[in-house]
């Protein structure tokens, strides 16, 4: 294991240019897997903001603790709860490995297949969004992505009709049955297979503030690939202050600030990830219900949530819903919200629930 170095690093948030598919750490991190960077951006004495970043799960991770001062002990204890948190889920999510319980359980056959825990949580969480959003957010939806050429297998021509209906056969969150208590998920259709990348990072987020929540550090902002959750208040005893990026296909420009202390935030938008047919904009989001790319004009939209899973799962849900559909479940369900709508020129923004920012002069 490299020792780690100190260097300058930011965390930013809203950065939606990952697909994040699948939970895999590509061959370009593969040698820097253990790799962490450290740095202290306050003169001592006083408390100050110490950044551990790295690659995991195809993305980065930034985690900021505030502390007077770190020994190199305590900066090992960091490092190894952050690896222990990402690796686990990685382990036990990734449908890269195919040694994951993930991968196993998409490969299996019939009847009752055991799970971890943490698995039967995430699973949990999905199944519950699901039903909430009518279906919007849906894990079995892998074959309809990769089919529209947003996977593994990268583009091709698009499916027919008839193609799409036996396609959806095998899909379909109804179709995942999970017992908490026995802790077991089985399929009731041949193919069925789960994908839970929509809300992993999520997860892999609130693990890694209990890890280090439990190693005393009560002032933490934790992000993987823009999901972010906080801890406290900030180096300057103020609430962690989240920067959000405007979509815009072109460049990354942060459009607003939300404050949060104590809750987590996770976008999720259209403007990274998308190809052009014929003059025809196909989104990489795939509405579960009809088996096609969304084509409403909701650009990205926002979760504040408790946990960064549950702000994770509902940013995907209400992205697949659209604007309308999508704002009256938010309002149903009390959801805090931001939705970008994109218009004819600029973008309109709409909020539900106690969501609050401020705009970020340009």
């Amino acid at each position: 294991m490299q020792d780690p170095e100190e260097s300058h690093n930011t965390a930013r948030k809203g950065d939606s240019r990952f697909p994040f598919r699948r939970l895999i750490i590509p061959a370009l991190f593969v040698a820097a897997l253990f790799a962490v960077t450290i740095f202290r951006d306050r003169p001592v004495p006083g408390p100050a903001l110490w950044t551990f970043s790295g690659p995991t799960m195809g993305t980065t991770y930034s985690v900021k603790v505030v502390a007077v001062d770190l020994d190199g002990s305590a900066k090992l204890a960091i490092h190894e709860a952050i690896r222990g948190a990402v690796d686990g889920v990685d382990r036990s999510m990734s449908t890269f490995r195919p040694e994951s319980e993930l991968s196993r359980f998409n490969v299996s056959g019939a009847g009752d297949f055991s799970v971890s825990e943490d698995l039967a949580r995430v699973v949990a969480t999905a199944l519950e969004v699901a039903e909430l959003s009518g279906g919007a957010l849906d894990v079995t939806v892998g074959p309809l992505v990769d089919a529209w050429g947003f996977g593994p297998a990268g583009w091709g021509e698009p499916p027919d009709d008839s193609r799409l209906d036996v396609l959806r056969e095998s899909v379909g969150w109804c179709k995942l049955i999970l017992d908490e208590e026995a802790r077991t998920m089985r399929k009731t259709t041949d193919g069925l297979r789960v994908d839970l990348s929509a809300i992993a990072k999520g997860f892999a987020v609130d693990q890694v503030l209990v890890g280090m929540v439990e190693l005393g550090f009560e002032d933490a902002m934790i992000e993987i690939g823009g999901e972010v959750r906080t801890a406290g208040l900030n180096e300057f005893g103020r609430p962690w202050r989240i920067g959000v990026e405007r979509p815009d296909e072109e460049d990354r420009v942060v459009g607003l600030a939300v404050e949060i202390s104590g809750r987590a935030l996770a976008t999720s938008g259209d403007y990274r990830n998308f190809r052009e047919v014929d003059g025809n904009r196909i989104s990489h989001t795939i509405d579960p219900r009809t088996g096609r790319p969304v084509d409403h004009n909701l650009a990205s939209v926002s979760v504040l949530a408790d946990t960064c899973i549950e702000a994770d799962a509902w940013a995907t849900a209400l992205n697949v819903l659209g604007f309308e559909e999508g704002v009256a479940v938010a309002e149903e369900q009390g959801i805090d919200a931001l939705f970008i709508v994109r218009k004819d020129s600029g973008f309109d923004t709409l909020r539900t629930g106690s969501f609050s920012f401020e705009a970020v002069a340009e």
